[in-house]
């Protein structure tokens, strides 16, 4: 290992207990690395959708983020996803064949398409957040009620303040 790199060590090493700067950010690594693997969302399909895909949990998850601001359709689910239209369009037509969205014209606009869930994908939802819930409640078992509820404000903010610096940063960043 070259001298610079071992001092790089030695300094990151030492700013572990000083500061938590670092601390944080080989945490968000390690988190990263772990929800990479989508345990959660494996774990409902398994339990709720078998055959279906980690792709169609995305689609179901933008459909969710994206009704409180009206209809949504294929071109918002691209949007959302950064995926191309037509990669959507397919996406949602596999969906679409598996009973887990259906397309509905707009009340709206009858000549628009739109994508909403149907009860198996409600359903879907519905296992995830009871698997993330279930995970997290396993991990804070142990903890003492004021510190699951100080870190979750502080989580709060600091996903808050994360996402305010990824929106800034990522509107200038190509797809």
């Amino acid at each position: 290992m070259s001298e610079t790199a071992s001092q790089l060590d030695e300094s990151d090493a030492t700013s572990l207990d000083v500061d938590g700067v670092p601390r944080i950010g080989r945490s968000m690594t390690r988190m990263r690395l772990m929800t990479g693997r989508r345990l959660i969302g494996r774990l409902a399909i398994q339990s709720v959708a078998p055959g279906l895909e980690l792709s169609h949990l995305d689609v179901l998850d933008a459909i969710r983020r994206a009704q409180p601001a009206g209809e949504v359709t294929v071109g918002a689910i691209a949007e959302m996803l950064r995926i191309d239209p037509s990669r959507a369009s397919r996406v949602v037509a596999d969906m679409v064949g598996r009973n887990v969205l259906r397309r509905e014209a707009s009340q709206a606009d009858a000549r628009r398409i739109i994508v909403v869930m149907t009860p198996l994908g409600q359903r879907l939802l519905s296992e995830i957040k009871a698997q993330k819930l279930s995970i997290v409640s396993e991990i804070v078992a142990d903890w003492p009620k004021e510190d699951v509820d100080a870190f979750a404000a502080l989580f709060e903010r600091f996903i808050g303040g994360y996402e305010k610096v990824f929106l800034s940063r990522d509107k200038d960043t190509p797809g």
